[in-house]
């Protein structure tokens, strides 16, 4: 966050005037007259109305395009009692039903006791000219709202709740919420307000709520639910779920079985039972896998196998390209032009990106309009360099946007359709559950849907094994190539990662030909140091590389002394070190300068853009990765550039970039790089498995260095233990595709 340039402080005074306010989320900007003078207000005040006198506590920032402005953490609304004030904000059209002539005859009626004549006998009102008996209850419930509102901020505020969350809280329990939030706190983890099992927990145990009121228990399973979903899973085994939420809630697992069995009874879970073994899901992970299957097996009968596809027309594609397709590219251009879904899989200089090119003109030439999409920006920016086609992210394919309750939807769906009669995916084995359900939802009934990706990758970060359980339902074509191209075979990055997946000795060997080293080092400081010397001196002086641009460092984990954590530390210090004349912001105890490299680590889709070429835009998506322009310290808000774009990051989005010239092997996923750097010394033993390794090993294009201990390496090469995900996919693709 910026640096600010005052402590909190309440400045009080009357406002004049409301020029921002979002309906939805409360977020408001508003001038208020002070004894100083008028200040800019900005903050969450949902209740605030013009004519108000308010109390407003927070710091004094300074906004690139507005100025001076207080960033309000909280605001006490204050009625003074004296007519004059009364009457001001009655006159504001602070309560419906309201107007100044009404607001007038009221105060000469009832003086300083107006409001609460309103509040407690609003039956007394009907003895002023014009309001009725059902206008006078109006009128008292307009007025408890406004104030029912502003109570539940102060009851909630205790707990760390935020003025958003408070009116999602209101909105949802009306003028009762403090009461029913009394009664039972865990109310708060569902509802469309998804406060966390252990928020709720927390306030629980400040109103002595007892542990056994079937709330909690509900809720605590749940959470078991949606903490799996981190781990990948769409949904657990009953028997698991009931374990680890017996162990979590302190009770019987007898007490967590009826609740899971009353909890899906209801429909809040749902639950199945496949392989023998009864199954646990969210409800929206539920019906996506189900979608899933079922749009599959619509395309499967409905998609028409009338395009055949001529052994010459192929010929014709390999002299036009001037190469040789191998038996096994040649099936999967058939198979891509013949069926209504392939897959496409195969590790690194195997020729996918041949292939692909070769299915992208006969589909074209077939006059069938085709779509690229990869599921981050760099993939999709490369899928774009190897076919000279564009490429887009799924994410902007579908046109994200806001929905009213803050929740990102697309609006390309089923009655919004793509234009288009086929479409590339790349890197598939990092699609999701829920993105591909949308995709597949936003695609018209006759498209034809071919996906590239390499099943030995690690799968998605969010939860799902899309193409993992794809291949293993064994219900649609699938074409892997194998054969490593002789061009390819020259690199022993490419042949040590077809060894890693084969099970096959690796060669430690070094030559100053090869583009794979290995550098033993016997302890972590010496694997430090030498981590270090590589990106900041000896690569940039005896080959030419960028550290910054060039050079990526891959660590296994963020966590210990090889962590990415440490590293991006360490790195910054030597390649963008703090100067006088370098301006920073501070964030959590982390400097971002001006030259840094950065990541964004989640998916926003309200930062905006611009393009080299004048194109605007907005959203940034977790993974990309640019280097710090700007920084603007007083404003509080900096530029990074991602390759052709630059994007502006407000203060209260600098939080979601970190620092990257070191990232996880997981961040890394979608993304080549020059040289890649490897430390593998101090690596968590659950992390020590194939398809880690492999993953990080194909991120390098032109060199690959490993630093650590090779014997870590043969260890992960060994462990072939796949990454267990818990999901439906597989069973429901094969009853729906019979």
């Amino acid at each position: 966050m910026p640096e600010f340039y005052e402590n909190n402080q309440t400045v009080s005074g009357t406002v004049v005037k409301i020029t921002y306010k979002n309906e939805q989320n409360g977020y408001t900007v508003l001038i208020l007259d002070t004894d100083d003078g008028e200040i800019t207000v900005v903050g969450t005040m949902p209740f605030v109305s013009e004519g108000d006198f308010l109390n407003c506590t927070g710091k004094i920032t300074f906004h690139q395009q507005y100025g001076e402005q207080l960033r309000a953490d909280s605001v006490e609304r204050v009625i003074q009692n004296d007519n004059a004030s009364i009457l001001r904000y009655l006159s504001a059209g602070n309560i419906k039903g309201i107007g100044p002539a009404t607001a007038r005859l009221i105060v000469e009626k009832f003086g300083t006791e107006s409001l609460e004549i309103i509040e407690k006998y609003p039956e007394r009102l009907t003895s002023v000219r014009g309001i009725s008996t059902a206008k006078a209850l109006s009128i008292n419930e307009e007025y408890l709202k406004q104030f029912g509102l502003r109570d539940i901020l102060v009851f909630l505020s205790q707990f760390g709740v935020t003025p958003e969350e408070a009116l999602k809280i209101y909105r949802r329990f009306g003028n009762n919420a403090n009461a029913f939030i009394k009664d039972d706190p865990y109310l708060l983890c569902g509802s469309g307000i998804d406060f966390s099992f252990e928020r709720a927990e927390q306030i629980a145990e400040s109103f002595g709520i007892s542990p056994d009121i079937p709330s909690r228990i509900e809720a605590g399973i749940i959470y078991v639910l949606k903490k799996n979903l981190m781990n990948g899973h769409t949904c657990l085994p009953t028997d698991k779920l009931s374990e680890v939420s017996a162990q979590l809630l302190s009770c019987s697992i007898e007490t967590v079985g009826y609740a899971i069995e009353e909890l899906c009874a209801n429909f809040t879970l749902m639950s199945d039972v496949f392989d023998g073994r009864g199954f646990i899901f969210l409800p929206e992970y539920y019906a996506a896998e189900r979608y899933i299957a079922a749009r599959i097996s619509s395309i499967k009968d409905h998609i028409p196998t009338c395009l055949p596809l001529d052994e010459l027309e192929i010929d014709r594609i390999e002299n036009m390209l001037s190469l040789q397709f191998g038996a096994l590219q040649r099936a999967a251009i058939r198979a891509a032009v013949e069926n209504g879904i392939l897959i496409l899989t195969g590790g690194p200089g195997t020729g996918k990106t041949t292939t692909l090119n070769a299915i992208i003109k006969i589909l074209e030439y077939r006059n069938l309009d085709v779509v690229l999409a990869a599921p981050t920006g760099r993939a999709a920016q490369r899928m774009t360099e190897l076919t000279e086609h564009d490429a887009k992210t799924i994410h902007r394919l579908l046109e994200v946007e806001w929905a009213e309750d803050g929740k990102h939807v697309f609006t390309k769906n089923e009655r919004n359709p793509i234009e288009c009669d086929a479409i590339i995916i790349d890197e598939m084995s990092m699609v999701d559950t829920l993105l591909f359900e949308n995709l597949l939802r936003a695609l018209r009934p006759g498209c034809r849907i071919i996906m590239v990706g390499d099943k030995e990758q690690l799968p998605s970060v969010a939860a799902g094994n899309v193409l993992g359980d794809f291949i293993n339902a064994e219900i649609v074509p699938v074409v892997e190539l194998k054969t490593i191209f002789r061009q390819a075979g020259e690199s022993k990055i490419i042949t040590t990662a077809h060894a890693i997946i084969n099970g096959e000795n690796v060669d430690f060997t070094n030559s100053s030909e090869s583009d794979f080293f290995t550098m033993k080092r016997s302890d972590v400081q010496n694997c430090l140091s030498t981590v270090v010397s590589l990106v900041t001196e000896r690569l940039p002086s005896t080959y030419g590389y960028d550290p910054t641009a060039d050079i990526q460092v891959l660590c296994p984990s963020r966590k210990k002394e090889l962590g990415s954590v440490n590293l991006n530390s360490i790195l910054q210090s030597y390649l963008n070190p703090s100067t006088s004349h370098r301006e920073e912001l501070s964030y959590m105890g982390i400097s971002i300068r001006v030259g840094d490299k950065v990541m964004q680590t989640k998916n926003n889709y309200d930062i905006v853009w611009r393009k080299d070429d004048g194109e605007e835009g907005s959203g940034v998506f977790n993974g990309d990765i640019g280097i710090v322009e700007t920084v603007d310290r007083r404003a509080g808000y900096l530029k990074v550039r991602f390759d052709d774009k630059v994007a502006e990051y407000l203060a209260d989005d600098v939080g979601q970039l970190e620092l990257a010239y070191a990232i996880t092997v997981h961040k890394s996923q979608g993304s080549e790089f020059e040289c890649v750097v490897i430390p593998l010394f101090d690596v968590p033993s659950m992390l020590k498995y194939r398809n880690l390794l492999y993953t990080a090993v194909t991120r390098a294009k032109k060199m690959l260095i490993v630093v650590g201990s090779t014997t870590i390496f043969q260890q992960m090469a060994a462990n072939d233990r796949k990454t267990l995900r818990y999901t439906g996919l597989v069973h429901y693709l094969k009853v729906a595709v019979k």
